[in-house]
């Protein structure tokens, strides 16, 4: 006569069933993390860049040497710091302000771009070249 209960191969098997389920589930929530903050990253440079195509260089017809909250007052400037809380600008920072052709703090294009994590870089160019 056996007695009721779980053989040792039983809860063996559920065990490793529960392991394995951890464990995908733990690589699941981290890439819907990265792909959270990837989004986040993708916003805001398109903000930025909307920010200087149609308020900034349409009031002043060029685009500015450096970018802070003073230069793109059309948009909160808590855009202007990456995820990682750094500013635009500064060393380490997810995001980049590339000025091009520039004179007495007037530029004449740049290159905005977003460094993704395992994705390629998020880039816009000026329109006005």
């Amino acid at each position: 006569m056996s007695k009721p209960g779980f053989t040792v191969l039983e809860i063996i098997a559920v065990a490793t069933f529960l392991i394995v389920a951890g464990v995908v589930l733990m690589f699941q929530v981290e890439k819907i993390n990265t792909e959270s903050i990837n989004s986040q990253k993708k916003v805001a440079v398109n903000a930025i860049y909307y920010s200087l195509e149609e308020s900034f260089y349409k009031e002043n017809k060029f685009y500015p040497e450096q970018i802070n909250k003073d230069t793109l007052k059309t948009m909160d400037p808590q855009l202007l710091v990456d995820p990682s809380g750094i500013m635009i600008g500064e060393p380490g920072s997810a995001y980049r302000y590339e000025p091009r052709d520039c004179r007495d703090g007037k530029c004449n294009s740049y290159s905005l771009r977003a460094i993704l994590t395992d994705e390629s870089d998020f880039v816009h160019e000026s329109r006005n070249k």
